[in-house]
């Protein structure tokens, strides 16, 4: 029998869980990423729960052995318990009645094999009991070691349910897939087949997707796939995947961790607002376009916005202009980030005052920054 075990599965919160439910006379198992991930060796976030207990049973027991639920997804058949501070979204065992591409309305069951149909992808229905018995429903361990990235039975009918499992099929093969094996040839047909599906989709979670795609190790193989099933054009109109493919090299020879946000910016993405990202991500993306194209010194952006901006901007301008990467100093992009000018505006107000005094402040920070950040404030003064 095939086991999992980690911190996850046997810290005294996971168990306290299991035992609230299984005590109660109801089955309760791991289920979903957490599993996946502890038979590949990859690091597990979240833990979720599977249960056939009702979920106002779910609430009741929670509350009876001291714990907190959160009725996060009632209507679903989701209860967040909260055990040991972390939060455990417990699901009761269900089957879809009915779909329209976007959600779907759920009937409650107590069947662990009806639960598991009505998931995604077969590495994704697996379970595990509290002491690490790992339950394959679907026949899914197969697909798992084979890192072979497959829907539940029907894909056409999986992908209808849901058309944002288009995309997160691209997302599990470019974390869990094997390239060297390819693609399934049914979901590409499928995929290819509901194009039009991923117009109806909330632009807020095609940018989730979007950003967990491209934090993958290497996405580019999932990226050239997705042009070519005509996904890519449909998700991200103008964008092209021809420049990631240089920029992870970059990225390697610079040792830059994953960065979704520069990949997309080199793929031609400007409008973070278009895929409802977050203020934050918006503004960083918009300021790697803005330094993409012009001809500002690495020293200069690692001044203004930090080494790493400054890392992420010549990795990006190598791959986008297919120029070879330049020999980077780091001790100078580190002095650089940490270099202060040493002029403020009350320095020159006897000389100058508004717009007047803005320009000559930009210009003496010009020759500053020209002299490697070694001008002393008496000898910019005496440029005035």
């Amino acid at each position: 029998m095939t086991t999992v075990s980690g911190d996850w599965l046997t810290t005294p919160g996971t168990q306290a869980v299991f035992a609230m439910l299984e005590n109660a006379g109801h089955q309760a198992y791991a289920v979903g990423g957490c599993v996946r991930n502890a038979l590949l060796g990859e690091p597990v976030a979240d833990v979720d729960i599977s249960t056939s207990a009702r979920p106002e049973t779910v609430m009741e027991l929670a509350r009876t052995a001291g714990l907190k639920p959160v009725p996060t997804g009632l209507e679903h058949g989701t209860i967040t318990v909260v055990a040991g501070r972390q939060g455990y979204e417990v699901t009761t065992f269900r089957a879809d009645v009915e779909t329209d591409g976007r959600r779907a309305v759920v009937s409650f069951s107590d069947d662990i094999h009806a639960d598991a149909v009505r998931r995604d992808f077969t590495m994704n229905a697996l379970y595990a009991d509290k002491d690490g018995h790992v339950l394959d429903p679907l026949g899914g361990l197969p697909d798992l070691r084979a890192r072979r990235v497959r829907f539940i039975e029907d894909a056409d009918r999986r992908i209808r349910e849901d058309y944002l499992r288009s995309l997160r099929y691209f997302r599990f093969f470019a974390w869990y897939g094997d390239p060297a094996d390819g693609v399934d040839p049914d979901a590409m047909s499928a995929i290819s087949s509901n194009l039009d599906g991923l117009d109806l989709l909330s632009r807020e979670r095609v940018g989730q997707e979007l950003v967990k795609l491209f934090g993958a190790p290497d996405p580019y193989p999932a990226a050239c796939i997705m042009a070519r099933t005509g996904v890519l054009a449909k998700v991200l109109p103008g964008a092209t995947e021809v420049p990631l493919g240089p920029l992870l090299v970059h990225e390697q020879s610079l040792m830059l961790p994953p960065e979704p946000l520069r990949r997309l910016a080199v793929m031609g993405v400007s409008d973070g607002r278009s895929l409802r990202l977050s203020k934050p991500k918006q503004k960083r993306l918009a300021l790697y376009q803005d330094l993409i194209g012009v001809t500002q010194s690495p020293i200069e952006i690692a001044y203004r916005h930090g080494v790493d901006i400054a890392l992420d901007v010549l990795a990006a301008r190598a791959a986008s202009f297919e120029t070879p990467l330049p020999q980077i100093d780091r001790q100078a992009l580190e002095h650089a980030a940490n270099a202060r000018f040493p002029l403020r505006g009350k320095d020159l107000q006897t000389a100058y005052q508004g717009k007047a005094l803005g320009d000559a402040l930009k210009r003496l920070e010009r020759n500053w920054i020209d002299s490697g950040f070694t001008l002393a404030k008496a000898a910019l003064l005496a440029q005035l």
